[in-house]
Parts: structure tokens; sequence; C-alpha cells
């Protein structure tokens, strides 16, 4: 499986809006958490996963999500290609990460919150998580 894309989309009126992403499951997700990283340390990287999928919702601000299928846990090649995703709080869509992908997460704008939904409970994420270092891959700091 690979990273994809959940739409979803606003409505709005005179009391306002509502974001929704009417595709997305919530079936598997077992916790959530929300993210906000300080300008100063605007990438968050890497973060693999061998059983957990990600999914990622900005709810303010933006945010570059770099992801890589790992080949190798326990030494991964150097080169193994970056796929990449703006998330903004101005689109309502998630990016869903399977199985099996090492992400970064990098802060676009000041303020910027990014809610990550998980499908592993947090008594086996200590046996699941696995970081590389920030270098592992390079991403461009800029964005």
């Amino acid at each position: 499986m690979e990273p994809r894309v959940i739409e979803g989309s606003f409505f709005n009126d005179e009391r306002g809006s509502v974001a929704f992403v009417n595709d997305f499951k919530f079936d598997e997700i077992k916790r959530f958490y929300i993210i906000s990283n300080s300008m100063e340390h605007s990438i968050r990287a890497w973060q693999g996963h061998k059983l957990d999928e990600k999914n990622f919702y900005c709810v303010q601000g933006s945010f570059k999500i770099h992801y890589v299928k790992i080949d190798d846990w326990i030494s991964p090649s150097k080169d193994l290609p970056i796929g990449s995703i703006v998330l903004k709080a101005s689109e309502s869509r998630i990016l869903h990460i399977p199985a099996g992908y090492a992400n970064a997460i990098q802060t676009l704008e000041k303020n910027s919150r990014l809610i990550s939904f998980s499908t592993l409970s947090l008594d086996f994420v200590k046996d699941d998580d696995v970081r590389y270092d920030k270098l592992t891959w390079l991403i461009d700091e800029k964005g």
C-alpha cells in the first residue's frame, strides 16, 4: 500500500464553516495527538513504523509531510526516494501513511498544528517505533 490523500471539503453558510473528510474511517484508530513544532526546530524527523499507520490532518497553518518506504529497518538505504505532501488548514484532507514507512514532519508556518491519528495503541509503540537521524534522508529546510 502506498501513502494516499483522502480528500474532504468545507461547508460554509452565514453561521460559519464546517470542515470534513467523510471518506476517512476511524475503525482502526486507537489514539491521536496534536503536533505543534517550534519554528526554531521546524522538522521532526525521521520516525519509522513497522505496524502503525499514520493519518495526518492540518488544523492550523501548514505542514510538509515527507515519507520514505523502509527497505531495511536496521540499515536502510540512504538513497530511498522521498515522497512529500503539503497539508494546509485551508484544505480539508488527510494524508494516510501505511505501515512500513518513516515520516518527517516539517512546519511551514508559525503556529501550525497537525493532528496525527494512529492505528497502534500505546502498549505496542515502543516495539514499533524506529527513529533515524534527521540527516538520514535530506530535506530542504526551507520547505
